[in-house]
């Protein structure tokens, strides 16, 4: 870890197979930040976010993630270094045929956990950061898109993670759903866990205004201004 730094990219070039996607990428995210990510599609957001969870490779330049140097990282590495990330994806991503409680107990397992006792107080613990703990038993078709979001925003947290990468978390849900949800993860951030939200969402940019990050045109801008 260098300093307050969870995310540090310095001079980083990204490709998706042979395509240049982003150049002389420099980029640092803190401790307890919450940043937005814009940039129309195919800009190059989703290659940023895999390039910080080890899904594509640095091809020249430096970066850190979570204490893990990426430039150097190995297969057997990743797993370990998403154990420090919390992913949140559009499209939930939750098994449809187990309960909230499987769901979560699913990750556990699959991240190491073994004793039955601390895993039942960590799904308990999660919900209830997220307002769900009545919902332990439910399916995920018996849920909300709303309550579904929470319930995966519980997931991201089981590992306590340093950051959590939210990729579109509102795009499938009706606006005060999603300030709902963007509130939630404002929430997390205040409690020390760095959050970035990769949206096409003005309107809840401006509703709730922080740092903002756009790739454009091949490029990383930090801390720019939208109208």
């Amino acid at each position: 870890m260098i300093g307050n730094s969870i995310i540090k990219l310095n001079n980083v070039d990204i490709f998706q197979q042979k395509h240049l996607v982003l150049s002389n990428v420099n980029l640092h995210i803190d401790k307890g930040d919450f940043v937005w990510l814009i940039g129309q599609t195919g800009s190059g957001k989703s290659s940023l976010l895999k390039v910080i969870y080890g899904d594509l490779n640095i091809a020249a330049g430096t970066g850190h993630a979570c204490g893990y140097e990426l430039s150097k990282l190995a297969g057997k590495d990743v797993p370990y270094l998403r154990r420090k990330l919390g992913i949140v994806f559009q499209d939930f991503q939750l098994l449809t045929d187990r309960s909230v409680e499987q769901n979560l107990q699913f990750v556990m397992h699959a991240t190491g956990w073994t004793e039955k006792n601390q895993i039942a107080d960590r799904i308990l613990d999660v919900l209830e950061k997220v307002g769900l703990r009545s919902k332990l038993k439910k399916m995920p078709h018996e849920l909300s898109g709303g309550e579904q979001q929470r319930v995966v925003i519980a997931r991201a947290l089981l590992n306590n993670p340093e950051i959590i990468l939210a990729d579109e978390p509102t795009g499938n849900l009706d606006p005060d759903t999603s300030e709902e949800i963007v509130l939630l993860l404002k929430q997390i951030s205040q409690g020390g866990t760095a959050v970035v939200v990769a949206t096409h969402d003005y309107h809840i940019i401006r509703t709730f205004p922080s740092r903002i990050i756009k790739c454009e045109n091949g490029k990383v801008l930090e801390d720019v201004q939208i109208a």
